[in-house]
């Protein structure tokens, strides 16, 4: 229900624009036909009215990763990705003898491919269907809790419908503020593997120094591969499981892109927040990310310090600490992005306009009266969601956030599995166990002790009267160290039992981070139930306001493209660099920029043969002409957000050239408002994924399987 209603309480459009300026928009597949002229105008050869035909290449070849989009690059089930979205699975399988994190990982065979860290899925995309009238029906008259409630049943019901055809995973998400829902339907694959990362001076080549930034030499990509039974069914992991067959996969480009080309991403953007109001922005900018941004450094500093020295300890964190850190400074280039296009004044300037429009006819002003309802629990949620954000911190516990998902496991099985909360139904056993398996590999005791503790502390400078009381009561006068010790939740094998237990067997038991997940749970469902009350209405009240903002689209001949939600989208732009404040960012970065900010050491350490090549001059046939050298990353237009990582980067003719990574700093602030001056995304260019698997890893092979050699 998370996904309904946290796109419902987004998806207000007041200031950005409904249809792109200039490559501006995260489009449905359903609107390519209506946006086909201005892609031709753009550059596409394809038939842009069937590009978004999910039966047909290229969509049939794109892939989701849960968190990460992907592609197909051979018959064999090969899938293309981002270098940090597999960090995960090296950091798993990574020890202090084999680290993969810093030196790489390539099988010599199919029978060498590891195992992906537990809960790796690869989400094959088959249908996105307009479901409106189904989850809306008999909510149209209800408010408050009983709305959210019968939209999670209604809900419930599609998803177990669609969830019926073996091994698929199916969920419904809200577009414009509720006023429609769409069914996204999945093949589920269980069975992934680890085939090839470059060394972390490749894959993560500049660090968190250049995140964010450009000029950007990095190779952030690697790849998985799909597996499924002899029979082609979805299956857990298995040395009988053979390579999963797609219906399609990306011919790889012959030549790649120069400056001026048109290019083209699919993907599945995670969240845009273009759709908010004027008011929910002034309080993210002014208060929430200000908030956020200073505890995740915090968070950040403490990881580094806690693991120095301790090559274990950096391994077992090292996939959190990158999650804080990206986080963290793409906060920071937010503010920073909001402060130089003035992003609150300009969304107050739509906004009067847009409520303009409104006034100026009686009749409307009676018909979107929600407006005003709007405005008020904008204003509610708005004055609980920083108090929210530091009760929020004391989950960073990882035992403590494993005995209350526990709990809520135990307690959700006691009903049926229709009435039970996402993420505790059956449909979710799998992850939920995988979910308490993965602590194993990134949890030290003495350091979850100190970063729950830092938690702990902050949580408490709220007001009382805003701070969880049953925790209070529970914690005080203990140490955290008898917490710890006297808990046997450290181990997997322990969290595993616990997952068969019932609520009476979480009651009678010792262990300590049960007790207080028991003693914390019926203020925890208090407030979730608040939480759902609120909802509701502001679910109701944002698709009556739409269909303001929707009619006052279509009375400027506009189309709107909905916010991002997790759901498959498209976008397209051109190859081209900008100007920034005197300086000149040409679209391309060559190798001789490695070898320039090579140092040997820390986050500009890259691998000795790499360096060689370079200086040898050593790039075959992977120069690119207009370069005269060997291409790295490039820049392009095209409009994407987090959950675009590992997106493939097509041709005019949907090839791939490369793989879209990250943004530029200052253009971050795109998850509010697009800017076509300073909105950029970073690619990872084929030609340097190329050369590095052929010349500095050899990775034969592969490049065999993908038709290239």
């Amino acid at each position: 229900m998370k996904t309904i209603l946290r796109a419902g309480a987004s998806a207000l459009l007041l200031a950005a624009p409904a249809i792109a300026a200039a490559d501006e928009g995260m489009w449905l597949p359903s609107q390519t036909g209506a946006i086909a002229d201005e892609m031709k105008a753009a550059g596409l050869e394809l038939d842009a009215k069937t590009l978004g035909d999910l039966q047909r290449p290229p969509l049939t070849a794109i892939a989701s990763l849960g968190g990460c989009s992907a592609a197909f690059l051979s018959p064999q089930g090969l899938v293309a990705t981002n270098h940090h979205c597999v960090a995960g699975s090296l950091q798993y399988n990574s020890s202090p003898e084999n680290d993969y994190l810093t030196d790489g990982f390539l099988a010599k065979a199919l029978g060498d491919e590891l195992p992906a860290a537990p809960g790796s899925r690869i989400y094959v995309i088959e249908d996105l269907r307009d479901v409106t009238a189904a989850m809306l029906k008999g909510a149209d008259k209800l408010e408050g809790r009983a709305r959210y409630d019968r939209l999670q049943a209604n809900r419930t019901a599609l998803i177990e419908a669609c969830e019926k055809q073996a091994n698929r995973r199916c969920d419904v998400r809200a577009y414009f503020g509720g006023a429609q829902y769409w069914l996204q339907q999945q093949l589920e694959i269980q069975d992934v593997r680890l085939v090839y990362a470059p060394a972390g001076g490749v894959g993560n080549f500049g660090g968190e120094k250049d995140n964010w930034m450009w000029p950007r030499h990095t190779g952030d990509f690697s790849f998985y591969r799909a597996y499924v039974a002899p029979d082609g069914s979805s299956a857990a992991f298995s040395k009988d499981n053979v390579p999963f067959k797609p219906k399609a996969w990306l011919p790889i480009a012959k030549e790649g892109v120069k400056e001026g080309d048109f290019v083209m991403v699919a993907g599945f953007p995670g969240t845009t927040e273009r759709l908010r109001t004027a008011d929910e922005a002034r309080f993210y900018y002014e208060e929430l990310y200000p908030y956020q941004q200073r505890m995740l450094a915090e968070y950040g500093d403490s990881i580094d310090a806690l693991t120095a020295g301790n090559q274990a300890a950096a391994i077992a964190y090292a996939a959190t600490l990158q999650g804080v850190e990206n986080y963290e400074k793409k906060i920071a280039g937010q503010l920073a992005g909001a402060e130089a296009i003035s992003l609150v004044a300009k969304k107050q300037a739509e906004e009067e306009r847009f409520r303009a429009w409104i006034k100026a006819d009686p009749a409307r002003e009676a018909q979107y009266a929600a407006l005003a309802e709007l405005d008020r629990l904008v204003a509610e949620t708005n004055a609980v969601s920083l108090a929210d954000a530091k009760r929020g911190l004391i989950g960073r516990g990882q035992l403590y956030g494993a005995a209350r998902t526990l709990y809520r496991w135990a307690n959700e099985q006691a009903k049926a599995d229709k009435d039970r909360e996402p993420g505790f139904q059956a449909r979710d056993k799998a992850f939920m166990t995988q979910r308490m398996q993965v602590i194993e590999r990134r949890y030290v005791q003495a350091i979850d002790q100190q970063l729950w503790a830092d938690g702990i502390a902050e949580y408490r400078t709220l007001p009382a009267d805003q701070r969880i009381a049953s925790f209070d009561a529970f914690m005080e006068g203990r140490e955290l160290a008898s917490l710890y010790a006297g808990s046997e939740l450290g181990t997997a094998a322990k969290r595993m039992e616990w997952m068969g237990k019932t609520p009476a067997d979480f009651k009678a038991s010792s262990d300590p981070f049960i007790q207080l997940a028991v003693a914390t749970y019926d203020e925890a469902m208090a407030a979730e139930a608040a939480d759902k009350e609120r909802a509701g209405r502001v679910q109701k009240a944002r698709s009556l306001v739409m269909a303001a903002r929707l009619a006052y689209a279509a009375s400027q001949g506009k189309t709107m493209y909905p916010d991002a939600n997790g759901s498959l989208r498209f976008t397209y732009g051109k190859v081209t660099g900008k100007a920034v404040d005197g300086q000149v960012w040409t679209a391309f970065t060559t190798a001789e920029g490695i070898v320039a900010k090579h140092t040997g050491r820390g986050e500009f350490d890259a691998p000795d043969k790499m360096i060689e090549l370079i200086k040898a001059k050593d790039y075959g046939s992977y120069i690119a002409p207009a370069l005269g050298t060997l291409p790295v990353d490039f820049m392009s237009t095209v409009d994407i957000t987090n959950g675009n990582s590992g997106s493939s980067t097509l041709n005019a003719r949907g090839e791939f050239v490369g793989l879209a990574f990250d943004g530029t700093i200052e253009g971050v602030v795109s998850d509010w408002m697009y800017d076509p001056a300073i909105n950029r995304t970073i690619h990872v260019d084929s030609r340097f994924m190329l050369w590095t698997m052929d010349k500095v890893d050899g990775a034969t092979r592969l490049l065999e399987e993908m038709g290239v050699k």
